[in-house]
């Protein structure tokens, strides 16, 4: 199957799917289809590349990940979920890169079954828009047991780093 999809600005003006309108929503989530959100970003793709490769940048946006380098292979882990009752060790191995275009890792939890994969896909627009594809592969190989890893929970985070973080962060600078 085909994951689901649908375009639109971080200011939820316009969303697409397959040339078609569609209500507000950013995606569908659907059984055995990874999460994809696709947001058209106004700003150019090296400055979302840096953004999303480089540990200064990433702190101010998304998490704290002080040794991070975007090379095949290159193991790195962070903890989140400070705020709440527990927190979980993030373990990530860098998968694929291609320059300002394709970031992939691993994304898995110390201690917790379960393996996924993360990618950001980038297609420049314009010189200074660019179509920024999240995709998440996996979601659901994570322990039903434990809610905190539920599908439900990584749409609305990743709908804020892609609706919010990201495209504030880089249309700021």
């Amino acid at each position: 199957m085909e994951p689901a999809t649908g375009i639109l600005n971080h200011q939820n003006e316009k969303l697409f799917e397959n040339g078609a309108y569609l209500p507000p929503r950013v995606m569908v989530l659907m059984e055995n289809n990874p999460l994809v959100i696709e947001r058209i970003i106004d700003a150019p793709a090296a400055a979302i590349w840096s953004a999303l490769t480089d540990p200064d940048e990433m702190k101010d946006w998304y998490f704290d990940i002080p040794d991070f380098r975007a090379e095949v292979g290159f193991q790195f882990q962070f903890s989140a979920g400070e705020g709440q009752e527990k927190s979980y060790v993030h373990l990530c191995e860098v998968l694929e890169v291609i320059p300002e275009l394709k970031l992939s890792y691993s994304w898995r939890y110390e201690g917790y079954g379960g393996n996924s994969i993360l990618t950001f896909e980038l297609t420049p627009l314009s010189e200074d828009s660019t179509i920024v594809r999240l995709t998440h592969a996996g979601l659901l190989s994570f322990p039903i047991e434990n809610p905190d890893l539920a599908p439900g929970n990584f749409v609305v985070g990743w709908n804020y780093f892609m609706g919010t973080g990201l495209p504030d962060y880089v249309e700021g600078e």
